[in-house]
């Protein structure tokens, strides 16, 4: 592809627009639309996407830490599972190499579930704080931290290798586990953990050749600025229609990337067989 290629900054810039207004991880995304409009092999799709969101995160952790707005026990417990997780995740991904039809496949379903995880979050994410609250706020210190960092581990295991889960599922178990945090706190210590696990999972992608760094480039091009305005009008925009919209929007790209996937099963056993032969 061309060095800048205006569709691509097209499609950063509207991303980072969404990302912007409603806070939502542009993975969930960036991701989709790399592999089902441009046609980006789904492990270079999600090993671009992780750098180009450690990338985008540490600015705003960064702007977080100044505000003291980042719960640091719950970012280290979270890191706690979600890092070895990230590591072993990645050596499994190693194993069945990246660029077989039993990764693709693999790819593919385990982002079209974190994209339906994404969307539940986003529409029953009051629902479920109204039901669960008052016996999370029971809870004593170890239980809660015990739950963060398994929590931490599946973000792991879904970041690495759907680059999904760190955005509004991550908010939404945060906000269960801690109610008492104020909800800039919340989005702090997401942002703030999702820096080292996205950075650890990007290396471990591009280690394995996994990493287009022109197209994460043109991408940044477009979505830094489209985030900052995204932010600007994130007040001016009814919150509940367009999370409504967002979260329909993930639903219909789950389904169209688990269409036709349905033997991902038998591919990953015959590649696993193959890599133990080995």
């Amino acid at each position: 592809m061309p060095v800048i290629d205006p569709l691509y900054v097209a499609s950063g810039f509207g991303v980072g627009l969404l990302v912007g207004m409603t806070g939502v991880g542009g993975g969930s995304l960036m991701t989709p639309l790399l592999i089902l409009l441009f046609g980006i092999h789904p492990s270079t799709a999600v090993g671009t996407d992780l750098l180009y969101a450690a990338a985008t995160k540490a600015g705003g952790s960064v702007v977080h830490n100044l505000a003291r707005s980042i719960h640091w026990p719950a970012v280290i417990r979270l890191a706690s599972g979600s890092i070895p997780a990230s590591i072993l995740t990645l050596l499994i991904l190693w194993q069945l190499d990246l660029r077989g039809d039993a990764a693709r496949s693999l790819v593919n379903v385990v982002l079209a579930f974190a994209l339906m995880l994404t969307a539940a979050s986003l529409i029953f994410r009051k629902a479920l704080l109204e039901a669960l609250g008052r016996r999370m706020e029971q809870l004593d210190e170890r239980a809660i931290a015990r739950a963060t960092v398994l929590v931490g581990i599946a973000l792991g295991v879904l970041v690495s290798i759907s680059s999904v889960g760190a955005g509004a599922v991550g908010v939404t178990a945060l906000l269960l586990l801690y109610p008492r945090l104020p909800m800039a706190r919340i989005v702090g210590s997401d942002i703030a953990h999702a820096v080292p696990l996205t950075l650890i999972a990007g290396i471990g992608h591009w280690a394995m050749g996994a990493i287009d760094w022109p197209l994460m480039g043109v991408l940044l091009m477009g979505s830094l600025p489209g985030i900052v305005i995204g932010s600007y009008f994130a007040t001016r925009v009814p919150e509940a229609a367009l999370r409504l919209l967002l979260a329909v929007t993930l639903i219909a790209v789950a389904g169209k990337l688990a269409s036709g996937e349905w033997s991902w099963a038998t591919s990953l056993a015959g590649a696993v067989a193959q890599s133990t032969q080995h």
